[in-house]
């Protein structure tokens, strides 16, 4: 009976000791593996945090980078309007013997010029406001739609001290109207028709349509290196 016990619990105590240790092996695996995953939820929090901090403290309209978006899009408008009004008189003079014979076809097809040059027109617009509103939303990196908004701003308020300062000093004084930086519309009251009402308000629109979604796409970018870093 004596010896039967010890052998028994010792028998006990062999086969219990591996056991054990194999499972706190395995539950201090378990263990360590649930702290990883813990630690790297943690990390992608805090990072979310970051994130939505820095949206807080630098987010809305950035009117330092809404001007130099402004200055792109009319880069970009004048580098557009030369290329479609070299293209345009090379096509009007390609079938063509004579200035005059162009300038009469020209007079005979009023109308379809008129309104390929309002299509061309609202085409230059949008793209140069979309690079505009681009460059805008990839600078500020938050708020895209009002960076593309403040691009827009820019543009009517330069537009309007431009006319201001036309108006009281005169012609000389136009310097953007003498540069042509942009496609112009006849607002004037000889040549203000309903036409050119509606082709300013379809530009105006363009322009902030373009802005906007430039705006957009610019601060797209930052979204997805923000999911890059947080490994979404």
């Amino acid at each position: 009976m004596n010896s039967g016990s010890p052998i028994n619990s010792g028998s006990h105590i062999n086969a219990g000791t591996p056991i054990n240790r194999n499972v706190d092996d395995h539950g201090s695996g378990a263990a360590v593996s649930a702290g990883a995953g813990a630690t790297t939820r943690d990390e992608v929090g805090g990072r979310e945090q970051v994130v939505v901090r820095d949206e807080t403290r630098f987010g809305g309209i950035q009117w330092g980078s809404a001007f130099f978006g402004w200055l792109t899009a009319t880069g970009t408008a004048v580098i557009l309007t030369a290329l479609f009004a070299a293209a345009g008189a090379a096509v009007g003079l390609g079938g063509s013997d004579s200035a005059d014979q162009a300038a009469g076809n020209v007079a005979e097809n009023a109308d379809t010029i008129a309104l390929v040059g309002a299509i061309v027109l609202a085409v230059v617009v949008f793209v140069a406001y979309l690079c505009g509103g681009y460059v805008a939303g990839r600078m500020a990196r938050f708020s895209g739609v009002k960076q593309g908004i403040a691009v827009w701003v820019w543009a009517i308020v330069i537009a309007a001290v431009a006319g201001i300062i036309g108006v009281i000093a005169g012609g000389e004084l136009n310097v953007l109207g003498n540069l042509n930086s942009l496609p112009s519309i006849p607002l004037n009251s000889g040549d203000l028709t309903a036409g050119s009402i509606i082709t300013a308000l379809v530009i105006v629109l363009v322009s902030l349509l373009g802005a906007i979604v430039g705006g957009l796409a610019g601060m797209r970018f930052h979204r997805r290196v923000d999911r890059a870093v947080l490994g979404r």
